[in-house]
């Protein structure tokens, strides 16, 4: 049996990993499938880092890519408020993952 003091900081671990995804985004993923309008830049950041995805810096927009699965990548742009087909983008791209993520379970049983 885990102690409690060791759980937190395995979820805490496989989140970092990008075994385990955050609630916070879990709800985000959720409800920008419901609506693509009125999100901004700091939404996706926590979507995108949620799931486990590196955001790197670049010029007027920055790069997201998931470490483990190195052909899921985005570009981010740099404004405050968001076109829909951004936000239609990364929802594609976190289900990209998770459908991945399910096929690489189950290769592996």
């Amino acid at each position: 049996m885990i102690s409690s003091w060791v759980a937190p900081r395995l979820n805490w671990w496989k989140l970092r990993n990008g075994n385990v995804m955050s609630k916070k985004a879990q709800k985000l993923l959720e409800q920008m499938r419901k609506s693509k309008t009125n999100w901004k830049r700091h939404d996706l950041e926590t979507l995108y880092r949620g799931f486990g995805f590196v955001i790197k810096s670049g010029s007027s927009h920055d790069l997201v890519s998931h470490p483990d699965f190195p052909q899921l990548i985005a570009s981010l742009p740099r404004h405050t408020k968001l076109a829909k087909y951004i936000v239609a983008q990364a929802v594609a791209l976190v289900d990209k993952l998770l459908e991945l993520q399910r096929q690489q379970e189950n290769s592996d049983e």
